[in-house]
């Protein structure tokens, strides 16, 4: 039996890991493992155009398995050409490991052709960034890295020199079992104590929900019955606690609707449940604050927290749910409730008006009935900007459906790649990317992937010509709009040469039918949708010292438009608060 090279080993060890397709651009550094993947059957090099492509689909095929997920990038720019994707799944505590290969290992140091330090590179962005310099660190580095990815969920990277991957693996080297999922945590006797005196202490506690409620929602749903709480969540916690809830209040933070900040300042007693909720300005400055996390070093990161507790959210309200005293006072609750109603009734008339005849077209229009026709299990992969805008408010969850975005790293044009990643995960399943024109042609190379893989992916394109969310921070500091205008050309046409289908609308009678078509399409499909770049704008009730960066300039903005079925939800959860 021919003995094995360190790629062959790498290779195998990923295959032991889970992992079942490689991200990547290949180059002459990446050679030997390129080479090691051809020829073994359990697992796929996916090509893609761009290694931040590659990242970003191994981050968004993480986040919908919870497994590890991989990408790799040549030596000097080519594993450069990661970063951005890599600091996104770490934010997003996706688990990736990406390979870094390198130039000659006698070559290191001595500025040689595309050389950098790539295990010094992505330290900011991983939990774990080492080089193997010698055959004999193998397999143990790449056990340790796996290690690092899947149990404290983010990012490794593993440099590897071309040379060093084509060397003999050395024989009886040590593999063990690798660790392939994470444990439940449960925090202390002592914080549960502290934390059960302190909910049956308060008159009014607010539920604040992120996306560490993940699998959590029937114990967040019968905790709030319990103790009478209202319950808001931030964007990432929408897609697991919005759905089923009567006790919803909506959302805080930048693109926030409803009475989620009236609920998070008026309380007593606020709880952060799986949130690492960053805007400090949303946050109350006299009430109590409780941070449950699974991660410690989130805690207390954004406010001054009355007690912190280490554990994850599920395991925690099992631990408090049989204990707490059951609350009978409902008036804060319904007060919450009803003013949730009133503001989404507030702002749905704006968006019910001549709605079907504007031209050009709303984009929360495009948003709402792309979710009326959207599949119940279907994927939404979410670019930044306005398409966050138009997710937060018009995406309706139900359990099933899943919303993936740039939620914590802010990049742009990430939904095209996630889309690619979420497709390979499953081709039955329907997989809808929602850009903007801007983020789209940034990496627009990568709709060829689409075609090439026959990925049948379905890019709704909201074409406002603009880079919308910067003419609305310019606009809130002050400033006249400048090198935001987008020149573009009919996307669908691009779409269309490629070997996809596209089609263009610009009136709203076209949009519900071009809609239907794209998604019954069986491979990849393009609908350009030219919206109105004017559709925005300024509450009143926003303080000066909230107007502050980027984070909190976008929270001035509130669509003219509503906010779907939110609306009946809200309506349906008031049949519950007892009229006087």
């Amino acid at each position: 039996m021919a003995k094995q090279n360190v790629a062959e080993q790498f290779v195998d060890i990923l295959v032991r890991a889970g992992v079942q397709r490689l991200y990547g651009v290949v180059g002459d550094s990446l050679n030997p493992v390129v080479d090691a993947i051809r020829r073994n059957s359990a697992i796929d090099w996916v090509q893609v155009r761009h290694e931040e492509t590659a990242a970003f689909a191994a981050g968004a095929e993480a986040q919908i398995t919870g497994k590890l997920a991989a990408c790799a990038g040549s030596c000097g720019p080519g594993n450069l050409h990661l970063i951005n994707g890599l600091y996104d799944a770490h934010r997003s505590m996706a688990p990736v490991l990406a390979l870094a290969s390198h130039i000659p290992s006698s070559e290191i140091g001595l500025g040689y052709f595309q050389e950098t330090h790539p295990d010094q590179l992505f330290r900011e962005c991983s939990h774990y960034s080492e080089l193997i310099s010698n055959p004999k660190q193998m397999p143990r580095l790449l056990q340790t890295a796996i290690q690092h990815a899947i149990g404290r969920s983010g990012v490794s990277v593993v440099s590897l020199p071309g040379d060093i991957a084509s060397q003999t693996a050395p024989e009886k080297t040590m593999e063990h079992a690798l660790v392939t999922s994470r444990p439940t945590v449960r925090p202390g006797d002592a914080e549960i104590d502290k934390l059960i005196r302190m909910i049956d202490e308060a008159d009014r506690v607010t539920l604040f929900c992120g996306s560490g409620t993940a699998g959590a929602h029937a114990e967040v749903m019968e905790f709030a019955e319990r103790i009478k709480s209202p319950v808001g969540h931030a964007l990432r916690g929408k897609e697991w606690i919005q759905y089923d809830n009567p006790y919803d209040v909506g959302m805080s933070g930048l693109l926030g609707y409803g009475a989620a900040y009236e609920a998070t300042n008026e309380c007593d007693l606020l709880i952060l449940l799986g949130t690492d909720f960053p805007y400090q300005a949303f946050l109350p400055d006299d009430a109590k604050i409780v941070q449950v996390d699974v991660r410690p070093e989130h805690l207390g990161r954004r406010s001054k927290l009355d007690l912190a507790v280490w554990g994850d959210v599920r395991e925690t309200l099992r631990c408090l749910i049989p204990r707490v005293r059951v609350k009978t006072d409902r008036r804060f609750l319904d007060k919450m409730l009803k003013k949730h109603a009133d503001a989404l009734e507030g702002v749905i008339k704006a968006y019910t008006r001549k709605v079907e005849k504007h031209v050009p077209i709303h984009p929360e229009y495009v948003a709402s009935v792309l979710d009326d026709l959207a599949d119940e299990d279907a994927v939404f992969t979410v670019d930044t900007g306005m398409c966050n805008v138009w997710a937060a408010r018009y995406l309706s969850p139900n359990g099933r459906r899943r919303i993936i975005g740039s939620f914590s790293h802010g990049s742009m044009a990430n939904a095209l790649p996630q889309a690619i990643g979420a497709q390979f995960v499953d081709r039955d399943r329907q997989v809808i990317s929602m850009s903007g024109d801007g983020g789209f042609s940034m990496l627009m190379g990568d709709f060829l992937t689409l075609v090439q893989y026959d990925l049948p992916v379905k890019v709704v394109l909201f074409n406002n010509s603009s880079l919308g969310m910067v003419e609305l921070e310019m606009l809130v500091a002050g400033l006249p709009s400048y090198g935001t205008t987008n020149v573009n050309p009919d996307f669908s046409a691009i779409a269309r040469a490629a070997g996809a289908y596209g089609v263009r609308v610009e009136k709203p009678k076209q949009l519900a039918g071009a809609l239907k078509d794209a998604l019954k399409h069986k491979g990849p499909a393009l609908v350009d949708v030219v919206t109105d770049p004017n559709a925005l704008s300024i509450p009143p009730k926003i303080s000066a010292e909230m107007v502050t960066g980027f984070a909190l300039s976008a929270s001035k903005m509130v669509l003219d438009g509503g906010v779907g079925r939110m609306v009946q939800m809200a309506r349906s959860n008031l049949r519950n608060v007892p009229r006087p």
